[in-house]
């Protein structure tokens, strides 16, 4: 008895291991001030509070006590309607602004890791979390060349995401809006 509970202990590490995802890399270091204002969504991992969204956009501002203003918009396909939500992203104890927690419903707070970025323009970028579950494919345009968006797609694969399961977005709406 004593070895198969010895035997079932090894297999449930073994299973916990094979689950937890290496940790994930970011950018060196992102200037939040180059990094602030509107960026265009180009792709994304569907979830739940973007059912229907089409047109999405992410303003940041940068304010003077540290924090960014995050206001994200969307239309929603279905009703024409305009949807938007603002929240607050913290940089988080590193040095390199990569690492930021980004909070909608207080007190709760969600990683969002800066995982590609164009470091010249910020023309690019490309946002996850750690365990993979999300991520964020963005561009200061909102159409992307397709050898950029390629690119972007096989090093976020590189990083440990299921790049299948990303959605274009679309961005052809009515700007006014």
């Amino acid at each position: 008895m004593k070895h198969i509970n010895i035997l079932i202990f090894v297999l449930l590490m073994s299973v916990i291991a094979c689950k937890t995802p290496a940790p994930l890399a970011t950018v060196p270091n992102v200037e939040l001030k180059k990094y602030a204002g509107t960026w265009y969504e180009i792709a994304s991992f569907p979830m739940k509070a973007q059912k229907n969204c089409a047109c999405t956009t992410a303003d940041y501002t940068l304010t003077d006590k540290g924090y960014v203003i995050v206001k994200n918009r969307c239309q929603d396909e279905k009703s024409g309607s305009i949807k938007k939500i603002q929240g607050k992203a913290f940089v988080g104890k590193e040095k390199d602004n990569a690492r930021l927690k980004v909070q909608f419903f207080p007190p709760f707070k969600a990683p969002y890791y800066i995982i590609a970025l164009d470091t010249d323009a910020y023309y690019y970028a490309a946002v996850g979390a750690p365990n993979r579950n999300y991520l964020w494919i963005l561009c200061r345009e909102a159409v992307m060349d397709s050898t950029l968006y390629q690119s972007i797609t096989d090093s976020v694969r590189k990083l440990g995401f299921d790049t299948k399961r990303l959605k274009m977005t679309h961005q052809g709406c009515n700007k006014n809006q």
